[in-house]
């Protein structure tokens, strides 16, 4: 699904924030990103959605063994890259559940689909609540206006099931939520996993990664991949901390 191969990424002041990325993630699996402040995890969510304050320098990146290099922002999310970002933006003015019809509508536009009315989204929507265990009040609110950091996480899992995306990258999706609605989000990414989708978790915390298991879990740490393995190197990470395992290898 995801390949990443020597992937350079820099600033436009030629600041080097990636320094040789090497990934790859197979359909139908979850794989963790774990790694201290700055370390790049951020960067890299970012650059796989296309984001314009990023140059990739070097490398590339694959999916479904396409060359992304030239795909718009746009193209990316039509083509099923889906990305939750560590901290949603509210937008007044705009109904959420509007967004979430008008979002699905250009993707199927852009796939060679009709478009969906109201009334033929609403089931959509309303299956789609159910999986994120979202509220249907929910729906009448603009878009994450007025909502806590824990809600804006959870709005974004929503976003996920309408969309269904192939590829799904959540970056910290799991920070600010409290013990409930983490398991709620938790319940929702281990329902959506597998079946030709693939989740590429970005978090700090071995508490997510208890309740959603990974297939692989790697450390990246100043700008590169140092450490990848099995769920067990998260768990040495909450003991040990990054330095320790760092240091011991």
């Amino acid at each position: 699904m995801l390949k990443i191969d020597n992937l350079h990424v820099a600033l436009e002041d030629g600041t080097e924030i990636l320094k040789g990325i090497d990934l790859e993630v197979g359909v139908g699996e979850v794989h963790a990103i774990m790694g201290p402040n700055g370390a790049g995890k951020s960067t890299l969510s970012k650059v796989l959605m296309g984001h314009e304050d990023y140059l990739v320098t070097a490398g590339s990146v694959l999916m479904d063994g396409e060359d992304t290099a030239e795909w718009a922002i746009e193209e990316r999310a039509h083509k099923g890259i889906f990305v939750g970002f560590q901290y949603p933006i509210e937008v007044p003015g705009v109904n959420n559940a509007d967004f979430l019809r008008l979002a699905l509508n250009a993707k199927r536009k852009a796939g060679g689909e009709d478009e969906l009315s109201k009334d033929e989204f609403a089931p959509i929507l309303d299956a789609a609540l159910k999986s994120a265990e979202a509220p249907g009040a929910w729906t009448d609110r603009d878009l994450n206006h007025g909502f806590s950091g824990g809600e804006k996480k959870r709005n974004e899992i929503l976003q996920m099931f309408v969309l269904q995306p192939k590829l799904a990258v959540l970056d910290e999706t799991d920070s600010g939520l409290d013990v409930d609605a983490l398991r709620a989000v938790a319940r929702g990414i281990n329902s959506f996993r597998g079946a030709g989708r693939t989740v590429v978790l970005i978090t700090h915390y071995q508490r997510l990664l208890d309740l959603v298991e990974p297939d692989k879990v790697h450390i990246l740490a100043d700008g590169k991949i140092v450490r990848s393995g099995d769920k067990s190197l998260a768990s040495r990470l909450e003991a040990e901390g990054y330095d320790g395992v760092l240091a011991h290898g």
